[in-house]
């Protein structure tokens, strides 16, 4: 079948919608090429169509809607709301504007308390570290640190309200408690860090020889005590292992009562043990050399030969040649000098402060034995040795002993000791028989062990307590000039002084009865108190008149490297010019 034409095709409408038969074409019209061509006649038709079915009057009110403006319809009220009456008042302060105003200031004062106010009421409030110490209350130490830990104030909180006091040994005046530590917590640790106070060596102290390591292992706090121990225990090549501990850099004092309460080591009958509790001068760190190197043990404030490299200049004075210990060739002195003298050449690398005269004060670090136990003789007995260490060196080794200068105060148990001193330090000593049921193995009594001292020189003086009983007592003249050797008086200590307590073992201070040895051993320390004069407390190890702090700060290395023994050939530092043997500049 042929498909139909498209002229018979009959749609039901058109695209307009309208009938078929208002869209036929004449045959005429038809252009065969397109079965969508019109003729004008019909597009005139459709037209007419069109305007008919949408044909609008030009009056709007006959379009079945109300255009005029004037006129409400249903919806005004959504996009002509009404014009507020302007007589409305436009006050704030209704409640709920103030409300509104209460909630933007709460905002705005928070933020600026937040942002502003707090950093700088920390400021203002915040009281600034001091390295001068606190008392009571306090707990800084000379470095600044304030400790977070209970308990750990300068004055310990077990200290009984019976020891804040302690009579003078010198004129019976009070003096006041200004740091205490009574040991009562167990577990304390004093690895570097752990506590604001105390801090133990990890070392070998190879200036004397030791046997054993110090290691902070071997000291702990138990039952109420200090507790030092020394064991036979292989470590860092060594066999034996001991406990050193000190205040230094972090509590010193400038004169004052020292006390502790120590049961000693061992036994009183068996030779070998060194127990301590002694000072030192601040710029000096124990068991490093190079700290200690023309440092130690002067106590010299004046600019002449005592200054020298073995208190010789050209050739002399000859009792610094001939009056020494025959094994060191009758040679006086071993020590280099003293490195930070009156002497030192302004301009040089010295701590100071200055004298009025433009001179530097002599510097160096001193040392003041509360005790030394040792057991010595034969049979065998216990002692602690009450001594003050110093350089540079009478004639001999000699001090001014006569006896306005001294006072032995024990009858028979205690006398000068025989032994003054060698090459390397003077000894002013006293030897002091112990109680030997005070010893761990002897009984476990509790012994008080103490040092009264003023710093200075006539007006200095030094009191030793031993087993609760005054000892022995050195007058600061006894200290005096020598002829002999062309030196000057050496002043009781005037440095700041820090603590010590050890316990180890070294053939340097005597027989070592080995086989004997029973260990582990133990040191027990009940507590260490420290008193001073009332209007006289100096607790810093950096004072005004011997700042430590700067120069400590200076030679980081020779405070914290044991290894470096010597300050020019091991640290690589130059000695300050002396003006007796250098050209100042």
């Amino acid at each position: 079948m042929q498909p139909e034409s498209p002229r018979s095709a009959n749609p039901s409408s058109s695209l307009l919608g309208h009938d078929s038969r208002h869209s036929a074409h004449s045959g005429s019209d038809w252009d065969g090429n397109s079965p969508y061509s019109h003729s004008s006649s019909a597009r005139a038709s459709d037209a007419s169509i069109v305007g008919s079915k949408f044909h609008l009057s030009p009056d709007p009110h006959e379009w079945g809607s109300t255009l005029y403006k004037d006129t409400k319809e249903p919806d005004d009220e959504l996009h002509n709301p009404t014009r507020r009456d302007n007589g409305v008042s436009h006050n704030i302060f209704t409640f709920r504007g103030l409300m509104n105003l209460g909630c933007l200031f709460i905002l705005v004062m928070g933020l600026v308390t937040l942002f502003a106010g707090f950093p700088l009421i920390s400021f203002l409030t915040t009281p600034a570290q001091t390295n001068q110490g606190g008392f009571n209350l306090g707990g800084i130490n000379a470095t600044g640190q304030v400790p977070e830990m209970n308990n750990w104030a300068l004055i310990d909180k077990d200290t009984p309200k019976s020891a804040y006091t302690k009579i003078s040994l010198e004129d019976g005046s009070k003096m006041q408690l200004v740091f205490s530590d009574e040991f009562n917590k167990d577990g304390r640790t004093f690895w570097p860090g752990d506590d604001p106070f105390w801090e133990a060596h990890d070392m070998h102290y190879w200036g004397t020889n030791n046997l054993e390591w110090y290691s902070p292992e071997a000291i702990t706090t138990s039952g109420g005590n200090l507790v030092i121990s020394l064991l036979e225990y292989q470590i860092h090549e060594l066999d034996y292992m001991g406990g050193f501990m000190s205040t230094w850099n972090k509590l010193c004092f400038q004169g004052g009562y020292i006390e502790a309460s120590i049961v000693l080591p061992g036994e009183a009958t068996v030779a070998g043990l060194w127990p301590a509790f002694w000072t030192l001068g601040n710029l000096g760190r124990a068991g490093y050399g190079a700290s200690l190197d023309g440092m130690w043990p002067y106590s010299y404030d004046s600019c002449d030969v005592g200054t020298l490299s073995n208190q010789t200049l050209n050739g002399g004075p000859e009792a610094a040649l001939t009056t020494g210990e025959k094994g060191n060739n009758y040679a006086l002195s071993y020590l280099p000098g003293q490195r930070l003298s009156r002497c030192t050449c302004d301009g040089e690398s010295h701590p100071g402060p200055k004298h009025k005269d433009g001179s530097y004060v002599g510097r160096a670090v001193p040392e003041l034995d509360v005790i030394e136990a040792q057991v010595t003789g034969d049979p065998r007995f216990g002692h602690v040795s009450l001594t003050c260490q110093i350089a540079p060196f009478n004639s001999e080794y000699k001090w001014d002993d006569r006896p306005e200068h001294y006072t032995l105060h024990m009858g028979d148990s205690v006398h000068l000791n025989d032994y003054r001193g060698g090459a390397l330090q003077q000894s002013v000593s006293a030897l002091a028989l112990t109680n030997p049921e005070c010893y761990e193995r002897g009984g476990g009594c509790y012994s008080e062990y103490a040092v009264e001292y003023k710093p200075g020189f006539d007006e200095g003086y030094v009191h030793w307590v031993s087993d609760g009983k005054q000892a022995w007592s050195l007058r600061g003249a006894g200290l005096g000039a020598d002829a002999a050797t062309n030196i000057s008086a050496r002043p009781i200590p005037m440095e700041p002084m820090y603590l010590i307590l050890n316990l180890g073992m070294s053939y340097n201070f005597g027989a070592v009865d080995l086989p004997l040895l029973v260990f582990p051993m133990h040191m027990y320390v009940d507590y260490v108190r420290v008193y001073q004069r009332p209007g006289e407390v100096k607790v810093s190890c950096d004072p005004p008149d011997f700042p430590t702090a700067a120069y400590i700060n200076t030679y980081p290395e020779a405070y914290s490297n044991p290894n470096l023994t010597t300050w020019v050939d091991d640290y690589g530092q130059a000695n300050p010019k002396n003006r007796l043997i250098d050209q100042c500049k």
